[in-house]
């Protein structure tokens, strides 16, 4: 399959571990790269890249969850409006077993909640039509990758008039985080694998301020074994060449400009504001809201529930995880109480999670 295949070479991948061990022959200390997408995450540990790579490189996972970055202050409004009797929760399926601080919306569901698994925000709008005496809440959770579908959505609704569709958004914004991490103190990242799919949104711009203002190379890798491997290298050649930019080796889907199409309906219905990460705490603009024009269908203003004071696992490091400052190895929990049929934490129920990727696939 062209664009598949290839990208899967092993005789090429082999070449390209062969010029990054080469490059960093002479290097004194290893360097440390950081992904921030879970595809990534996955892909490396399927492919076993981190092994091969282990006495040069340290390869980290970052927040490129976004099933995993969102924070329990979220999940527990959510479950919350699951118990009124005329609602409908809407959502992604790596939603429904995230714990939160007393429950999940698997629990809820087994009380008698009504929570039903879409795959589009536009199966929303379907239940929605289907079932107006009900209140519709789709859990808006997701990266620049999903927000503007969800915003074309709220549109879609009130151009057809659908008045008990809502949305409680919980959308996050990758480059606020990125920046939270390379002036997080506990960590030295060397350079960062930018994620593909953020990236066919935004485009490559928005990295520029993290090569510019803080000398750490990007390069925008796509999700094959190849492509993660010529990324790195690409990285590589930077750090060894002492150089900082923005790279796209994700060439065949991601634009400089990213796609203007899906940024301004994205922009026409949310705004940026501070937003709660998960193990990041609150970064400046990294989150979305929805914009006053449109919140009569911000399910956040229009249905009114009572939410408990937010708790977190007290042995759970998943936000330790998720800022790159520990791997699900050092935690008490995993593989021992946490596991994918007993999930304690976020990132060992997400299929982007880095627990469910180490669990999975690392030893």
């Amino acid at each position: 399959m062209k664009y598949l295949e290839e990208y899967r070479d092993a005789n090429l991948a082999q070449k390209l571990l062969k010029s990054i061990l080469h490059l960093l022959e002479h290097s004194p200390s290893k360097i440390t790269l950081m992904e921030v997408c879970g595809t990534h995450t996955m892909n490396i540990a399927r492919a076993g890249i981190r092994g091969l790579l282990k006495d040069k490189i340290t390869l980290l996972s970052g927040p490129g969850c976004p099933v995993c970055v969102t924070p329990n202050s979220f999940l527990d409004q959510a479950i919350a409006c699951s118990q009124k009797k005329d609602a409908i929760i809407a959502s992604f399926g790596d939603m429904i077993k995230v714990p939160g601080s007393y429950s999940s919306l698997e629990k809820e569901n087994a009380k008698g909640a009504e929570i039903q698994v879409v795959y589009s925000p536009l199966d929303s709008l379907k239940i929605a039509r289907e079932n107006p005496g009900k209140k519709i809440i789709f859990l808006g959770v997701g990266f620049e990758t999903t927000a503007p579908t969800v915003a074309a959505t709220i549109m879609t609704a009130r151009e057809q008039n659908v008045r008990n569709f809502f949305v409680l958004c919980g959308h996050k914004l990758v480059p606020p985080a990125m920046k939270a991490l390379v002036m997080d103190p506990d960590l030295r990242i060397h350079g960062f694998l930018c994620p593909g799919h953020v990236s066919t949104i935004i485009g490559s711009k928005p990295y520029e301020f993290i090569a510019r203002d803080h000398g750490v190379p990007c390069v925008i890798a796509g999700f094959e074994p190849v492509d993660i491997l010529q990324a790195i290298e690409m990285l590589v050649r930077q750090i060894s060449a002492k150089s900082s930019s923005v790279e796209i080796q994700y060439t065949r889907s991601v634009r400089k400009e990213g796609n203007p199409r899906a940024l301004d309906i994205m922009n026409k219905v949310f705004e940026p504001l501070d937003s709660a990460w998960r193990g990041l705490g609150s970064i400046p603009q990294s989150g979305l809201v929805i914009r006053d024009d449109y919140r009569e269908f911000d399910a956040s203003i229009q249905i009114q529930v009572e939410v408990p004071p937010s708790y977190e696992h007290p042995e759970c490091r998943c936000g330790e995880v998720l800022r790159g400052v520990t791997v699900p190895q050092e935690c008490l929990l995993f593989r021992k109480v946490c596991n994918p049929e007993n999930p304690i934490g976020p990132c060992m129920v997400s299929t982007e999670g880095t627990c469910a990727a180490y669990y999975k696939y690392e030893e």
